[in-house]
């Protein structure tokens, strides 16, 4: 297979010679449209003596006129298709090529709170959500979120071979993302299954039979009409008795007819989305219970949505007003529809939340896999348990241009802790978003920025980003002291890879240096294995009294009065500061 930038070029080239090859199409059986419309009125004004001719004329047009209209909505639904897939695929090359600020940045998904998420740019702008996102539908984007917040490293293995297996799968991917984005819906699966769930019918049993027997007394009524074997009087009065039955519900069919407008276009979005999903040829053993779940039922779950789909479309006919007064006049129209609708939501009631569970898990997997498809030299981390948590060759951050990023080699033991120093923008906080950033990525399954990365699978906490709270009332520190007391609080129930950048930076000097130390040489006495970023040299002494302390450091070097970084991780203490140099250099003091 091709290169992703490459293959995404030339899909997209692929798509819109599709595109206007079917506009073209389009164009000629518009015209074959007003043509037969202007042979029919010529054929009728020649045939209007010969009754039969005239009525072969009238089938004949009826029948080429309703092809013409079914082949053409068929082009249309083909061209929006090839419109969508040439977007998904400039999506892609724009990605690729390090834009990416048009996709949804996630914002909503940011908590403070969160182990790790309002540290290490996971939402928001430029994040890696940001980047990686492509999901079709609002409950996909909830599950991708919920992924990478999910904090679990657990099944890792078996997250990665669905990864690996869908990533090959690149045409699939694609039109099913397609196929999402040319429904637009106007409320989410939540809002859905709520009323699902909530829904009671009101209409009585009888209701369920009534309308075919009073439509079979409709039509037999017409056609003793049509051979004077009744008044048209006893048809009008028949007609009133059907708007009779009708009218003690018609306020509450109404309020229902609101909702269903509003989910209909959801279900028609969603049947099409099971049914690629059910067509999958799959393997992996995660993604086929995902997918043994609609297909559980007697029926396929694709076909159950195209069922109520279809219910709610008719129902919808109720719109047209002539319709709407002669089909309940005669044919109870909206109690039939309404009787459907309560029987198809008493029959799937409890099994709409798993089929609607099963499309998100399928479109935020998706996600995941275009990403490993799109970074074929990272690297799927090799699940160990032995001594190390990690040992990674050529670690970098996947968000920076890896033509100019700097990679870097990482091991650390378990039970082991890392203090890392450095001149300031010398690396120490981009380092520990990367190593953050690349658990999060080996827990969910994804390959991490690394030529190679052996993995023994731990929870992450950080404490990087703290802010105070004018509506709390809290200040930084107080806000910085909650966040260390959470970490405490998380270690003593389950072993986390802890990472903290410049703690209690809201006190003196002093203050400072005692807290820091007393805090670090808490969590090596409690086995625990993490990385701690800082200015101040003096907690690097806590090396010479444990052994599991590490020292190392980022460099800076200044250079005929130019500032230089090589952003290589080193072993020891860095004493090289820039702080001074850069006050000097931008002739501040």
């Amino acid at each position: 297979m091709s290169e992703p930038l490459t293959f995404y070029q030339q899909e997209k080239k692929r798509f819109e010679e599709q595109r206007d090859l079917l506009r073209k199409k389009i164009h000629i059986f518009s015209i074959l449209r007003l043509g037969l419309f202007l042979l029919t009125f010529l054929a009728v004004y020649y045939a209007y003596p010969n009754k039969q001719l005239l009525a072969v004329v009238f089938i004949s047009s009826i029948v080429g006129f309703v092809f013409l209209v079914l082949r053409y909505q068929s082009l249309v639904a083909a061209r929006k298709l090839c419109e969508q897939l040439i977007r998904i695929n400039e999506i892609e090359i724009d990605a690729l090529n390090g834009e990416y600020s048009s996709l949804p940045e996630g914002a909503e998904f940011i908590d403070s709170k969160h182990f790790y998420s309002n540290d290490i740019d996971l939402f928001g702008k430029g994040s890696f959500f940001q980047y990686m996102n492509r999901t079709a539908t609002t409950a996909g984007r909830s599950a991708l979120a919920a992924l990478l917040l999910e904090n679990d490293p657990y099944q890792i293995v078996s997250r990665q071979e669905v990864i690996k297996e869908l990533s090959e799968k690149v045409n699939w991917r694609q039109r099913f993302m397609a196929l999402a984005k040319m429904v637009r819906v106007e409320v989410d699966h939540t809002t859905i299954i709520s009323w699902i769930h909530g829904y009671k019918s009101f209409l009585p049993s009888i209701m369920t039979y009534l309308p075919f027997v009073f439509t079979s007394a409709s039509i037999l009524f017409t056609v003793l009409l049509i051979f004077n074997l009744v008044s048209v009087f006893l048809l009008v009065i028949w007609f009133f008795i059907g708007l009779f039955i009708t009218f003690p519900y018609f306020q509450r069919i109404n309020h229902l007819y609101l909702d269903a407008g509003l989910i209909k276009d959801t279900f028609k979005q969603y049947h099409s989305l099971l049914q690629e999903i059910e067509n999958l040829p799959i393997k992996s053993t995660l993604a086929l219970n995902e997918q043994d779940k609609i297909k559980s039922s007697k029926k396929k779950a694709s076909s159950i949505f195209k069922e109520f789909s279809k219910i709610l479309d008719a129902f919808d006919q109720r719109n047209n007003m002539l319709f709407g007064i002669l089909g309940n006049g005669f044919f109870l129209w909206d109690i039939r529809q309404t009787s459907k609708i309560d029987a198809w939501v008493k029959t799937y009631q409890f099994q709409v939340e798993n089929w609607f569970e099963v499309i998100a898990y399928f479109d935020a997997q998706i996600s995941l896999s275009n990403y490993a498809y799109n970074h074929r030299d990272h690297d799927y981390p090799e699940i160990i348990q032995n001594d190390f948590v990690i040992d990674a060759v050529g670690l970098g951050h996947p968000l920076l241009d890896k033509k100019i990023r700097i990679d870097n080699d990482f091991s650390i033991q378990k039970k082991d802790f890392h203090i890392t120093t450095g001149a300031n923008m010398a690396g120490k906080s981009t380092f520990l978003r990367t190593i953050s950033l690349g658990l999060v990525m080996a827990n969910i399954g994804l390959p991490v920025c690394a030529k190679k990365m052996r993995y023994s699978p731990i929870k992450l906490i950080t404490s990087m980003r703290t802010s105070d709270s004018l509506a709390e009332e809290s200040s930084y520190f107080y806000a910085e002291i909650m966040r260390l007391k959470f970490i405490v609080e998380q270690m003593e129930q389950e072993k986390y890879f802890i990472i903290l950048d410049e703690i209690l930076k809201g006190t003196n000097s002093k203050d400072k240096a005692i807290g820091s130390r007393k805090f670090v040489e808490k969590l090596v006495k409690s086995g625990s294995t993490g990385i701690i970023a800082t200015h101040d040299l003096s907690l690097c002494d806590i090396e010479k009294i444990y052994p599991q302390i590490h020292n190392q450091y980022f460099d800076a070097k200044i250079k005929n009065e130019e500032l230089f970084f090589d952003y290589k991780l080193k072993d020891g203490i860095c004493t090289n500061m820039n702080a001074s140099f850069l006050l000097k250099k931008m002739d501040i003091i």
